[in-house]
């Protein structure tokens, strides 16, 4: 019978792994959404008691713009390091989701091969 609380004991710990790793692609997908929303809207920007309009920084006519507040309001580096970000939470994710479902796919797996082998004795 401690065979079967081993086993349960490690489904468990593979099915947490998982969801670890669902949990950090979901914080990196989150990350790219944030990115995406910053990149494709237009905003405002509040400068000398003055608001201004901006375009999507993605639109053709804010990679000319010589309106120096637009273009400080949204850097470049600033919205690419939002995917710098999500790069540690995707690989650590994608990893941590694999491990995890071919952990519990493997257990899965030797038990059904043991009750294979019982039945047939």
């Amino acid at each position: 019978m401690r065979s079967l609380a081993y086993d349960t004991a490690f489904r468990a710990r593979a099915r947490r792994t998982q969801g670890w790793g669902i949990g950090l692609l979901t914080v990196a997908g989150l990350l790219w959404i944030w990115f995406a929303i910053l990149l494709l809207t237009p905003y405002e920007v509040e400068h000398n008691y003055n608001t201004t309009t901006c375009h999507a920084r993605i639109s053709a006519d804010d990679l000319h713009d010589t309106s120096r507040v637009c273009a400080e309001a949204r850097d470049w580096p600033k919205l690419l390091g939002y995917l710098g970000a999500s790069a540690p939470f995707a690989v650590a994710g994608s990893v941590l989701a694999a491990v995890g479902s071919s952990t519990h796919r493997a257990a899965e797996y030797r038990a059904e091969v043991t009750r294979l082998d019982t039945a047939s004795d």
